[in-house]
């Protein structure tokens, strides 16, 4: 027996190679994925419209164009038709919703700008890791967190509103580990809803990708505050 007829015996594993999902949940989840990826650019570009140039700048105005244009992506029918449309809608969506993000980039910058680096690496590794585990699991675990995960952010933004009256900085550090602690979870709940939604007949990937970037938008904008804060507890000890 030669080497290649013992390569062929023995191939080597494949990592990401998910066996426990059908091949129509995999092309989907291909599509999803394309469309978060897009949706990476966009919002990179309505966060560098908004430190680089004077053509347009985050506030009230932009926040509802961005809520605005996530309710007309819902309420508009998935259809071969209204496909490029939809994106359309969606690229818009997440450009204002990156744009949200530049006061707070604004702020970081005067801390460190090498925060936004490392925050962006940290909700990547932490994005994937928990991707990987909610598609790599057999038994739909993590749908069963729904009501728990929805129930916890209920009382975070409970907690949010009162302490807008209240002020403490006690509540506003929970809030802050807790929010990151439970947008984590919902990367689990989100992709393995994904696969069950797709199970069941709905192929709407656009709206899915919603799903997991505002999951990734709320990860990576609370690692910043907890890494700028920290920066600047350094330099007052």
């Amino acid at each position: 027996m030669n080497r290649h007829s013992e390569r062929n015996q023995f191939p080597p594993p494949q990592l990401f190679k998910f066996d426990n999902l059908e091949n129509h949940v995999q092309d989907h989840l291909k599509r999803v994925y394309g469309c978060l990826s897009i949706s990476m650019f966009t919002a990179f570009a309505g966060a560098y419209v908004h430190l680089y140039t004077a053509w347009l700048q985050a506030g009230i105005l932009t926040m509802l164009a961005s809520l605005g244009l996530m309710i007309w992506l819902a309420s508009t029918h998935h259809s071969k038709e209204t496909e490029t449309k939809r994106l359309g809608i969606f690229a818009g969506f997440t450009f204002f919703t990156g744009m949200s993000l530049g006061p707070l980039l604004d702020y970081v910058i005067t801390v460190d700008p090498s925060i936004i680096v490392t925050a962006l690496m940290g909700t990547s590794v932490i994005f994937i890791s928990f991707s990987l585990a909610a598609l790599f699991n057999t038994n739909r675990t993590f749908l069963y967190m729904g009501g728990f995960l929805l129930s916890a952010l209920s009382w975070l933004c409970l907690a949010g509103l009162l302490n807008i009256f209240i002020g403490s900085r006690l509540i506003w550090e929970v809030q802050l580990y807790a929010g990151l602690f439970i947008f984590c979870a919902f990367v689990l709940y989100d992709t393995q809803m994904i696969v069950e939604k797709k199970r069941m007949g709905d192929d709407d990937y656009i709206w899915h990708s919603v799903d997991l970037f505002l999951d990734f938008i709320q990860i990576f904008r609370r690692l910043l505050i907890i890494l700028s804060n920290k920066d600047k507890k350094k330099e007052k000890n």
